[in-house]
């Protein structure tokens, strides 16, 4: 019960309902809510319809008492029942909230649980139907949106049109953007177009801030109306501050863009932070990409793989995804494959093409540890959705049968699948391209991969075009032509192909069709060799050792020469033989036969 100390004028106040009520809002207006709240009990104990939902109102707002949902529910209940239309519509919006309708009985427990996560439509759609039959503007609102937004079991659009226009022609901004919703997305023809969105503005206009956000997307979308980024924007950021999520996310977005307003990504970050942190997903994904990538901030790593384990933990399977990359490459936190292929299994359960394909490649590599991490049935996936005519998953499963993952390795079903990916795909055309060369699950016929290969590498992929060229070089299928071969090599070297490179040498340093030129040698094998290619290692210090395209140089000779032995190349140990061949002590003497 209240306890508080009143004064005379307040116990003369009391002894009368309604002179205690109206006490009880003069001393509410000069910031005694306790002293009020304890003659609004007054006067509602006596039954005056007014103060028991002016005592609900304290209990649900914590003015003059500690907050109290159930409390505020049940003094909201005595008056609603007596058909207070403003206690009726506080019960419905606060069972829409998660009260629950048991918690209300006389035999709940004391401190039980109020409310839960799921809104209780059935409760909610009671008393928001008598507020709306009495005529409640709010009531109808609201019963309206139940109608639309609620269970399969309770939604009805016709009848909640008609709700919606009865609230709208009561003045009602709810019931003005609700209407207004429901014929534009009706609208077949542009004065119908234009209807909706005239009540949707009216609704902004009376200050409802999601009105504001939905005028912010007609603007952006010229949805009735010619585009307007500046409207967009300001509607935007009326919602936005006002605590809108979605207008958050997006007003974060027009500022980090410069959409209609001026660049500012800072102020957008934070815009995005609040609407992430309020649950949005999206918005989360975005600062994660923000940080990853750079750019109107500085790249953060740590920061981006908070943000994608946020909305990945949402349902966002691109940022679970772009999680696991994280772990993967260890950007930003101790590289982990097994973490990564959970990120990654989660995103590609939920059927993210990408994340298979990760997935995939990350078990074929074997970087998981088998006691961690089970492999999940990649190849079933790739196979469904290759057999519904997915070319990429065709090219995936053709790649799980060629290399054995997750299912024997199977070379003539591989060929299969990658032909058909083929005609599309091009990782596909150089896989197929590699099998025929090859011979694995079809003829071996070079011929007809060199027309494979040679469609790929149209496209510049680079281990197209060093094969290709390899064939070129050697005539494998189809003529001799190291020209030609110069020219792929040169491309896949622009990509930074170290082997291509190490041809280039091989191709201009003599003995090929076309004309020796030692100096262009020795640049591509110092290019490759800087790269880590062995053979390139070795070819350079040769050249540098014997001088074969600029002045003899034994000091870099031997660095050259040292590195391709420590990268396995036997050969480079002769040569630095001769380049430092062994000495005899000072007293050592050649042998010299007896008698001699």
């Amino acid at each position: 019960m209240i306890s508080v100390s009143l004064n005379l004028k307040d116990r003369l106040a009391a002894r009368n309902p309604a002179k205690a009520f109206a006490r009880g809002q003069d001393l509410l207006r000069e910031g005694e809510p306790q002293r009020a709240l304890a003659l609004f009990v007054a006067a509602a104990e006596t039954g005056h319809l007014e103060a028991t939902h002016e005592v609900g109102m304290r209990y649900m707002q914590g003015q003059g008492v500690h907050p109290n949902a159930i409390e505020a529910a049940r003094w909201f209940t005595r008056a609603a029942e007596r058909g207070h239309l403003p206690a009726q519509c506080q019960l419905a919006s606060m069972h829409l909230t998660g009260l629950k309708a048991a918690s209300l009985t006389a035999t709940a427990a004391l401190f039980g649980q109020a409310e839960s996560p799921e809104p209780d439509f059935p409760a909610a759609a009671a008393w928001a139907r008598r507020a709306a039959e009495a005529g409640s503007a709010d009531g109808q609102a609201m019963l309206a949106y139940i109608l639309t937004a609620g269970p399969p079991a309770l939604r009805d659009e016709a009848q909640a049109e008609l709700f919606y226009a009865k609230a709208a022609e009561g003045r009602s901004a709810q019931g003005q953007l609700g209407l207004g919703l429901i014929r534009l997305r009706r609208a077949e023809t542009g004065e119908a177009t234009v209807e909706g969105v005239n009540l949707i503005r009216e609704a902004a206009e009376a200050g409802l801030p999601m009105a504001h956000y939905y005028l912010g997307l007609i603007y952006e979308k010229a949805i009735g109306i010619h585009a307007d980024p500046v409207r967009s924007a300001g509607h935007y950021q009326t919602a936005a501050q006002a605590g809108v999520r979605n207008a958050m996310a997006k007003y974060g977005l027009c500022l980090l863009e410069g959409n209609g307003v001026k660049a500012n990504p800072i102020e957008g970050e934070s815009f995005l932070r609040r609407a992430a942190l309020a649950g949005d997903a999206e918005a989360a994904a975005v600062i994660g990409d923000l940080y990853a990538k750079g750019g109107a901030l500085p790249p953060n790593y740590a920061e981006a793989a908070i943000w994608f384990r946020r909305a990945a933990e949402a349902g966002h399977t691109a940022s679970a995804r772009a999680l696991g990359m994280l772990y993967l490459t260890g950007a930003g936190m101790t590289r982990d494959p097994d973490e990564a292929a959970a990120w990654f299994t989660r995103a590609a359960e939920a059927g993210d093409k990408i994340a298979q394909a990760d997935l995939a490649a990350l078990l074929m590599n074997g970087q998981t540890d088998s006691k961690i991490t089970t492999p999940p049935p990649v190849h079933e996936w790739f196979e469904k959705a290759a057999e519904a005519g997915d070319l990429i998953s065709a090219y995936n499963f053709g790649v799980c049968l060629a290399e054995g993952v997750g299912i024997p390795r199977d070379d003539a079903r591989a060929a299969f699948w990658l032909k058909r990916a083929a005609e599309g795909v091009v990782n596909a055309q150089y896989w197929y391209g590699r099998m025929l060369l090859e011979g694995r699950g079809v003829p071996e016929d070079a011929a007809a991969a060199r027309i494979w290969l040679q469609r790929a590498a149209d496209t510049g992929m680079t281990e197209a075009l060093v094969t290709l060229a390899e064939m070129q070089v050697n005539g494998r299928g189809g003529p001799r032509d190291h020209e030609a071969a110069k020219t792929l090599f040169e491309r896949a070297a622009k990509n930074g192909h170290s082997g291509a490179m190490f041809a280039l040498g091989a191709l201009h340093g003599g003995g090929h069709d076309i004309p020796t030129d030692r100096p262009t040698a020795l640049v591509w094998f110092r290019k490759s060799a800087e790269l880590g290619h062995p053979l390139a290692a070795l070819m350079l210090g040769r050249y540098l050792r014997k001088g074969l395209a600029s002045p003899s140089d034994p000091i870099e000779a031997t660095t050259w020469l040292q590195r391709a032995l420590d990268l396995g190349v036997q050969e480079a140990a002769a040569d630095l033989a001769e380049l430092h061949p062994p000495t005899l002590p000072d007293n050592a003497l050649p042998y010299r036969a007896a008698g001699d």
